[in-house]
């Protein structure tokens, strides 16, 4: 072969071929590049916090003694209850004769004691504790939510609203003789009559329970404008007595810790009390004590005459609210941002407690994330229930502090997604409801860029 002729090759066709070759391999790298930087904006919750858990710590300041009465709040909130407090490891008494757990510590445990709905959901465990012969209902399994149940309307067609224990003691070997039956939650869900609520954490109580009602209405009145803009209104839901701010419950229902932490005891475990005396239930086979089951300590003996209702409105009254995670620049940037966008007209970030006569819970700064007030939630999160002056889709809001360690959200714990959450406060009008107040506060969240909706996500995953 020639000298021109190897010239000539050495110059044809094949160095073009390996040009397009390296284009198309540095075009999709270049498209793999866009696709992985894509991918990282797109905003999503970081989920539950880990690391340890400051949470379940009691107030700072507290006396000598009110820490003694808070340690025995808590040792009662932990406590196991059985129908007649004869079973090894079950020593409190009084449990149903319907209920829907044995404790209020297993209800309230993520991430500590007073916390909300644990990962793994007692209410499976215990349906069968003690040769019990309840039957799961299908909406209550080993990873969902702690549930208590509710149907809107009664059979006559008047509205019900209260809570429908899952479970009875029937079966169990403390209760010999007593047969009754779990309601029929399948027939609710078939009418659409059934709706859920999960446990509020109770972080804090002390201090949300001594703003002065006075503190609230200031707030509600503060920030019109802007409130206005938005479509902001709220109210709150007053004791029908004595017409004071109501602030306990999903819906604000409750006044105060004690009458709180009574209606739990009565209406989740069965334990009739001195606020609320008499069982639900009164069939007579399955009636084991005299009520009310827990009660004052009149024994001369005692050295304390304080009932377990009282002891557990003490351990939530002096339980403080969990620490938020140090900053970072993305959790800066998102506490702005929250406050930009209108999040923070309904979950106010500060309220002060009022003079008090316990000097833990006096004069104090609380970063509770919420003016206590029921907000007109929309369609989407109705659930058809009146409680007080609550209406049907009015819910309170929310505190948010101790958010960051919590595994499910919304009245109904029907997600454990954050950033689903925030989607849900944005719901049409219907023909009998109001648009949610959420509405155009959750649009301005959907403004944001991918960036800034991460750094909003962090921000209450920090709290």
């Amino acid at each position: 072969m020639s000298s021109h002729m190897r010239t000539r090759h050495a110059s044809g066709k094949k160095p073009a071929i390996k040009v397009v070759v390296a284009f198309c391999v540095l075009g999709l790298l270049l498209s793999a590049s866009v696709a992985v930087m894509w991918a990282q904006v797109v905003a999503g919750d970081p989920g539950v916090r880990g690391g340890p858990s400051a949470a379940g710590a009691p107030l700072r300041g507290l006396t000598v003694q009110e820490r003694s009465y808070f340690d025995a709040g808590l040792e009662e909130f932990a406590d196991a209850d059985s129908v007649r407090g004869t079973i090894s490891g079950e020593p409190g008494r009084g449990l149903g004769p319907r209920f829907n757990l044995n404790s209020c510590g297993g209800c309230h445990a993520q991430p500590a004691l007073g916390g909300s709905s644990p990962f793994i959901n007692p209410q499976v465990a215990v349906a069968n504790l003690d040769g019990a012969t309840n039957i799961i209902p299908s909406f209550i399994t080993d990873n969902g939510p702690v549930r208590v149940a509710r149907f809107k309307f009664k059979a006559d067609g008047t509205r019900d609203g209260g809570a429908h224990d899952l479970y009875t003691i029937t079966g169990r070997s403390d209760a010999p003789g007593c047969s009754i039956a779990q309601p029929d939650f399948g027939a609710a869900a078939a009418n659409d009559n059934l709706i859920f609520r999960i446990p509020t954490p109770v972080f804090g109580a002390g201090l949300i329970e001594t703003i002065e009602d006075a503190a609230l209405i200031r707030n509600q009145s503060s920030n019109l404008a802007a409130k206005r803009a938005l479509g902001i209104s709220g109210r709150a839901n007053r004791n029908g007595n004595d017409g004071t701010v109501a602030r306990f419950g999903w819906k604000a229902q409750n006044k105060s810790l004690q009458l709180f932490a009574a209606e739990a005891y009565n209406v989740e475990q069965g334990v009739t009390n001195e606020i609320f005396p008499s069982e639900r239930d009164e069939t007579p086979s399955c009636l084991f004590n005299g009520t009310p089951e827990d009660h004052t300590n009149f024994d001369p003996g005692s050295q304390d005459a304080t009932s377990d209702v009282v002891r557990l409105a003490i351990f939530m009254r002096f339980l403080a609210p969990p620490p938020p995670a140090p900053d970072t620049p993305s959790i800066v940037k998102g506490r702005v941002l929250f406050s930009q966008i209108g999040c923070a007209l309904c979950h106010t970030p500060t309220l002060t407690t009022g003079a008090s006569s316990g000097a833990a819970l006096s004069s104090k700064p609380a970063n509770l994330f919420s003016d206590l007030l029921v907000h007109h939630m929309g369609s989407g999160l109705a659930d058809g229930v009146v409680q007080g002056q609550a209406g049907p889709d009015e819910f309170r809001t929310a505190p948010l502090w101790g958010l960051g360690q919590r595994v499910f959200f919304l009245h109904d714990g029907r997600t454990t997604d954050l950033l689903e959450a925030i989607q849900a406060h944005a719901s049409p009008p219907t023909s009998n409801l109001l648009p949610s107040e959420g509405n155009r506060v959750a649009a301005n969240f959907n403004r944001l860029s991918e960036n800034q909706k991460q750094d909003v996500l962090n921000f209450l995953r920090a709290l």
